[in-house]
């Protein structure tokens, strides 16, 4: 199914909401989730149809310049979370839960998510599996609704020794179905799999109800997620698994330069951009 700004995942018409997604994977529609961390953005993927924008910790290196999304604090996704649902009108909002305001428990988790919730997000996004199901439940029950986050979790890159596809082999395999049918009970209403093989991926999609949206996990999963920088091409580099749908950084820098030369030769601005006394 290709989504539209007048039909959303699982039938939705307007704003699409938690049960939207669950109703897409019985009819087998195809979730679109994108990342956006502004306004200025929102609304433009909002306007384009995109069905699940993710205010992903992934703005620490994409909008605030960190190597990595560990630094990113609660308070810089408050804002962006505040930014992104000001915008969207018929998306829903998943707010990361950044690094370091949930792993200390259910407690926390629900303190640090009440935060997201009150900017504005609809649902909130945490890494890990089993480890997490007392605070997914916590959430849950607390009227939050969550996405669980596997296989390559980038909270986690140091402790996975870098970038590295996860789930090969059969035990690696098996785990990870255990953890997203162990999120999944808990009360997980959507997974993102992030660099998981295909395989793996089909089999996880296939032993859950929650739906799974795929990065790097092949076409099997129910819906697919980039960042939206990859997905536009801003920069002449994106992951291997994104596919640049644009040059939208071309276009950015060759605007910037045709202004800048309007501006020397003093040809903008002209008459009728000014005003008369």
């Amino acid at each position: 199914m290709v989504s539209s700004a007048s039909s959303g995942p699982g039938g939705a018409r307007g704003r699409v909401r938690v049960h939207h997604l669950a109703q897409a994977k019985e009819r087998g529609d195809k979730i679109v989730m994108l990342t956006a961390y502004d306004a200025v953005t929102a609304r433009i993927l909002d306007a384009a149809g995109t069905d699940v924008l993710l205010v992903g910790d992934s703005v620490g290196n994409v909008a605030l310049g960190y190597d990595s999304t560990i630094p990113v604090t609660l308070d810089e996704m408050v804002v962006a979370t505040r930014a992104v649902a000001s915008a969207a009108s018929r998306a829903l909002v998943v707010a990361d839960l950044p690094f370091g305001t949930y792993e200390a428990g259910p407690q926390q988790a629900l303190a640090s998510a009440v935060r997201l919730v009150k900017a504005g997000a609809q649902a909130v996004k945490l890494e890990g599996g089993v480890s997490r199901v007392s605070s997914v439940r916590a959430l849950t029950e607390a009227g939050i609704p969550v996405v669980g986050h596997l296989g390559f979790t980038p909270q986690s890159v140091n402790a996975l020794g870098g970038y590295r596809v996860q789930g090969r082999g059969q035990e690696a395999a098996d785990r990870l179905v255990a953890d997203a049918r162990a999120l999944a009970e808990a009360g997980a209403v959507a997974l993102v799999l992030e660099m998981v093989p295909a395989p793996v991926a089909d089999r996880l999609t296939r032993s859950v109800t929650a739906p799974t949206i795929g990065i790097g996990a092949g076409p099997g999963t129910d819906g697919q997620v980039l960042v939206w920088t990859d997905m536009a091409g801003v920069s002449e580099w994106s992951p291997r698994f994104a596919r640049q749908f644009g040059h939208v950084g071309d276009a950015l820098k060759e605007a910037a330069q045709d202004y800048g030369r309007a501006v020397r030769e003093i040809s903008f601005p002209a008459p009728e951009h000014t005003f008369d006394a």
